[in-house]
């Protein structure tokens, strides 16, 4: 017993741990806590992977522009099957035109079983209706992602220099900017804004304004790409063809407040979009048994059907039923004589005495005096 109390392991000499249980209360204080600790790791893990990819590029090109060049070209070949998916889910769409306003004709009433028949619809003909949505939604996340990286490797410690963040201590992009205070590629410093070196001076922020400019002009003719292949298979009106122009050149002027960068980014998409744009016009929409051709036969059926209905969808007809009752008059309800009071006319005199307000001038009848009998007169009291 003596042996076995000398030899007794170390390890089951120390206390016994027990597990640390919380209340509600206390859970309900620390589980904040760990969530947001947790989407903090998740964020700079989204954030990590694209700097890490920026960095191995900027190895093999030594070049701030290229390498976000390269970036753009990968964002490109990963959401351009996406595009190409939805342009054709969007024409196989205009290609059920006519049915779908038949179906809106057919339930004009039933909102339900309108719903159940256009599912039914995109379910025989294996239409997705939300395709188009998908590469739109993609956007925002690449923006995000691509401002905080850009922004990240350029953030600035207590000393005014670059303190990189996302990317790896080790590789050749961080040595390169660590202590440093511009992003220096071809004569342009990416870690400043467009707007902030027109301030300084017209002639320092003219380069700068020229870059937003020609990312202005790649926006519009991609868009113009866009707007003809919409004339073949027009879906939407004039006006709103017009604001989907111009739309995107707006955006462009926006850029002024966002880093160098961040325009030499979407120039570079802009670029390898308006290339997708050529293969996606003479993919769909050459020959005319191709399927923006037959899109817009289509298309051109369901405006003469919504023409022969009067023009436009559920919400133009319920307008022109409400027009069409307000236009009835109204039926008198069970308690109502219908008769009505008239009432003269403000500045109007009244007849009386001798004028009559009969036709044919025709006095009026002063009581027992109009009645057969004998005229009888009215004498007035005496007091």
């Amino acid at each position: 017993m003596a042996w076995r109390m000398a030899h007794r392991s170390p390890v089951a000499a120390l206390p016994t741990v027990r597990p640390l249980r919380l209340g509600p209360c206390a859970r309900a204080a620390f589980t904040p806590l760990l969530l947001e600790e947790g989407f903090l790791m998740i964020a700079l893990d989204l954030f990590k992977y694209p700097a890490d990819l920026l960095a191995w590029f900027y190895s093999l090109t030594n070049s701030y522009t290229l390498a976000i060049s390269m970036i753009a070209l990968v964002v490109m070949i990963i959401t351009a099957p996406l595009v190409l998916k939805s342009t054709k889910g969007m024409l196989e769409m205009q290609r059920l035109g006519p049915e779908m306003r038949k179906l809106q004709t057919q339930y004009r009433g039933d909102r339900q079983k309108l719903n159940e028949e256009m599912m039914k619809l995109y379910q025989d003909h294996k239409v997705n209706p939300l395709a188009s949505c998908f590469p739109l939604l993609l956007q925002m996340p690449v923006f995000i992602i691509m401002f905080r990286v850009l922004t990240g490797l350029t953030a600035k410690g207590e000393d005014g220099t670059f303190a990189p963040k996302y990317v790896s201590k080790s590789t050749q992009l961080y040595k390169d900017l660590v202590g440093q205070t511009q992003m220096k590629s071809f004569g342009l410093d990416l870690a400043v804004t467009p707007g902030s070196q027109l301030s300084e001076g017209f002639a320092k922020g003219l380069t700068y304004a020229l870059l937003v400019v020609g990312l202005g002009a790649l926006y519009y003719l991609q868009q113009r790409m866009v707007a003809s292949r919409a004339q073949v298979s027009p879906t939407m009106s004039a006006t709103q063809q017009k604001i989907m122009q111009y739309l995107p050149v707006v955006f462009a002027v926006f850029q002024v407040f966002f880093l160098t960068g961040l325009v030499i980014y979407y120039m570079a998409q802009a670029v390898f979009r308006i290339g997708l744009n050529y293969y996606i016009t003479h993919r769909f929409y050459k020959g005319e048994e191709s399927l923006g051709r037959q899109a817009q036969r289509a298309g051109e059926k369901a405006r003469e059907l919504a023409k022969a209905d009067g023009g436009g969808g559920m919400f133009a007809q319920a307008k022109r039923d409400l027009a069409a009752a307000k236009q009835q008059p109204a039926k008198p309800g069970p308690g109502s004589t219908g008769s009505k009071r008239v009432t003269p006319p403000k500045n109007k005199p009244t007849p009386s005495g001798g004028q009559s307000s009969r036709p044919g001038g025709r006095p009026p009848s002063t009581g027992r005096a109009g009645r057969p009998g004998g005229p009888s007169t009215r004498h007035p009291k005496q007091k």
